[in-house]
């Protein structure tokens, strides 16, 4: 199926319109661009002044109109630009905090030639009736190629309920993948995202709380209950673990990936703002690893940098600010001598949290490696 990847200029709500209008009168007569403020984190220390709101970006191309698709990973394959989202449809599951009204049951993936181009989607590239073990709630994928060989990884819960990280082979990037009859070992929670080095070696970076499950596991244990730090205490962390030569096991035990304030400190679990909640995506710019994550009940994108995969990460700032719906998802990506943001949000179902639309949006750099701040909230399209 093909379908145009449409524009548009970012229609504002009108009560962030009227916010900036506000905003701007203020800058002009100050001769500032932004607010800004300073923000204090949990322990009390003053951090750095911020940015307190995004710019709305003059152009944002929706994937397609025929799915509703969340979650995306994108990837750069064969010389085509690949996205790989998880696919959301109302299942009549209630709402509740642990996400069982996302109830996703299958994948498609979706190429481009060129940025608002025509747009493929390849079909049905695993059905949850294909993996022997899972139970219910596809989530979040990633995908990664090594050799001639394509790797789709999902977060799927087995017959128990518990969420492993599964993964699918194919021989080309679009599908069908053929999926391993167990869940890797040693995986637990959600949200795989496999980076590859320049080495060429392979990392999958995982977890995320709540409906995710990171806070029963610890040390490689599943509890089987909720456990959370104390809010003075680190915040529970992504987790890395390389990958084995095959692509479809560890090659070592996960590990936690720390996220430290400027200060050298961890992120505290009562720093709502800043700690990691889901969503872990890695990528490489000039020479140093971007990490960017989910904030979850803040709804941020945020990110931090490091000088190796593993970290520790120190936190920098708002990729994206909230967008409309509850989750906020994304990935990044360099196509084409651009860097491009991907995301979701709720507009193309009227505000739906659980039915969610992948958008893609130019992402900047400034010159000293920081990236520039979106705000991409739009009214409802119903």
């Amino acid at each position: 199926m093909k379908n145009t990847f449409f524009s548009r200029k970012i229609r504002l709500t009108s009560i962030l319109s009227s916010c900036f209008l506000l905003i701007s009168l203020f800058f002009f007569t100050f001769g500032c661009k932004r607010e800004k403020k300073e923000s204090k984190n949990v322990q009390g220390n003053v951090d750095v002044v911020e940015d307190t709101i995004g710019i709305a970006p003059d152009m944002v191309y929706t994937l397609t109109s025929e799915l509703y698709t969340a979650d995306p990973s994108a990837h750069v394959f064969e010389g085509k630009l690949y996205v790989y989202p998880s696919h959301d449809f109302e299942s009549g599951i209630p709402e509740d905090d642990l996400g069982s009204h996302f109830n996703m049951e299958d994948y498609h993936v979706f190429s481009m030639d060129s940025v608002g181009g025509e747009v493929t989607d390849h079909g049905l590239a695993l059905h949850i009736d294909d993996v022997p073990w899972a139970g219910r709630q596809m989530w979040a994928p990633d995908a990664a190629k090594k050799g001639d060989q394509y790797f789709l990884y999902f977060p799927v819960k087995d017959k128990d309920d518990v969420f492993h990280i599964g993964v699918a082979k194919s021989n080309t990037p679009g599908g069908p993948f053929e999926a391993m009859a167990e869940p890797i070992e040693g995986s637990f929670s959600m949200d795989p995202a496999v980076f590859e080095d320049t080495d060429g070696a392979y990392y999958m970076y995982f977890g995320g709380i709540w409906g995710g499950q990171l806070q029963q596991w610890e040390q490689g244990e599943y509890l089987g209950a909720d456990k959370y730090p104390a809010d003075d205490e680190p915040a529970l962390m992504p987790k890395i673990a390389k990958m084995g030569d095959d692509m479809v096991s560890f090659s070592e035990e996960p590990k936690d990936v720390v996220i430290l304030d400027r200060n050298g400190e961890p992120i505290l679990a009562g720093d709502n703002d800043r700690r990691f909640f889901e969503a872990a995506w890695v990528h490489r710019y000039n020479g140093k690893y971007y990490l960017s994550y989910s904030t979850g009940d803040t709804h941020n994108i945020v990110y931090a940098i490091a000088d190796n995969p593993y970290g520790p990460f120190t936190y920098q700032g708002v990729i994206l600010d909230p967008v409309l719906g509850w989750t906020n998802h994304h990935s990044i990506v360099e196509y084409q001598g651009k860097w491009w943001l991907f995301f979701h949000d709720s507009s193309m179902s009227g505000g739906k949290t659980h039915l969610r639309s992948v958008k893609m949006t130019e992402l900047t750099y400034n010159p000293d490696g920081s990236i520039q701040r979106i705000n991409a909230l739009v009214a409802n399209e119903n």
